[in-house]
């Protein structure tokens, strides 16, 4: 039988995931509930009403104020099992670079250091923004290219800041993962507004109007609506946070996207379809505060993630607009 600090692990193991009341946290602790895990912690500035009933259903051990987290960490590593550092701030059209050192870089570092600490594993969100116009490819498995890539907006250079700091850390947890997501849509989202998905204003604008509007191509080797993106469910997303959590071995960090590019025109199509209605798309122009740092194309190459043993197909993007579109928003 283990003793002292061992005994409070084996008989308390606490999974905490910030970011908890957003939208993939929030997916995650639900998807955690349902496979049988116990001990949830839910991390998060609580004052946002919008973004309540995202925990609806899930049962917490307990709730954390996103500013008392490290030292909460401190008070409770003993019976911390691991931690999903999800929370950031994710809005690509903010250009205040101060609210990311903050909120994306240095509360990150907080977390971090506390896990290399206490030997607490931990997975944490990047994102694939740090691939900028994505001219360097979207290589996940030179962690050498992180330092030479330009991301297009403060979001996407708060995250490869963080990613540059974690690879040059001696301290580091003795398992850790950095997961850059691709173009995640899903349940729990609606709190985001204009950053939610484009299957969910898809889904609103379908309902409203009968039709659904698409960004003009401004490239003469895009077609409209040919802009392409890897899609990726929610779901899965939360399949390999939790394979990791499971496997605690071969750290770094990873692509995690679908591995497939597809066109806006297929995702509405498949939207369109999802609802059995006709479809009508129009086109408009981009908008000029975004236009300059539009991504034409992005792909996740899964091929690192693969390697280490995650074995479970993706959702292509019409079986996971079906899901959704269904099982989801078509109930409100």
């Amino acid at each position: 039988m283990p003793n002292g600090a061992a005994r409070a692990r084996y008989f308390c193991a606490m999974i905490v995931v910030t970011g908890a009341a957003g939208f993939i946290g929030s997916r995650l602790l639900v998807e955690l509930q349902e496979r049988g895990y116990a001990d949830l912690v839910a991390v998060d500035d609580f004052s946002h009403p919008e973004k309540a009933g995202n925990l609806d259903g899930v049962k917490l051990t307990a709730r954390v104020e996103r500013s008392e987290f490290p030292a909460w960490i401190d008070a409770n590593e003993h019976f911390i099992q691991f931690i999903f550092h999800l929370g950031a701030r994710t809005d690509t059209t903010e250009f205040d670079k101060a609210i990311f050192d903050e909120l994306n870089v240095r509360s990150s570092q907080e977390v971090w250091e506390r896990c290399a600490k206490y030997a607490i594993p931990l997975v944490y969100a990047s994102s694939a923004a740090t691939y900028g116009d994505g001219a360097l490819g979207y290589g996940d498995t030179d962690d050498t290219l992180s330092y030479k890539l330009k991301p297009l907006n403060p979001y996407g250079e708060s995250k490869n800041d963080f990613d540059k700091w974690a690879l040059k850390q001696e301290a580091k947890p003795y398992f850790w993962a950095g997961l850059k997501f691709f173009n995640v849509y899903g349940p729990h989202e609606g709190h985001k507004g204009r950053m939610a998905s484009v299957v969910y204003h898809a889904f609103n604008q379908i309902t409203a109007s009968g039709r659904m509007k698409l960004f003009r191509s401004h490239r003469p080797d895009y077609t409209d609506g040919g802009q392409l993106r890897d899609f990726v469910y929610v779901k899965d997303l939360c399949d390999v946070c939790i394979f990791l959590m499971e496997h605690r071995k071969n750290s770094g960090i990873y692509n995690l996207g679908s591995g497939t590019a597809r066109t806006f025109l297929d995702l509405a199509r498949g939207v369109f379809t999802a609802m059995g209605k006709p479809e009508h798309i129009e086109f408009i122009d981009t908008p000029i505060d975004i236009r300059d740092k539009y991504q034409y194309f992005t792909e996740a190459p899964m091929e690192k993630l693969r390697s280490i043993g995650y074995a479970k197909r993706f959702h292509t993007l019409e079986e996971g607009i079906d899901d959704y579109v269904k099982g989801f928003l078509l109930k409100g």
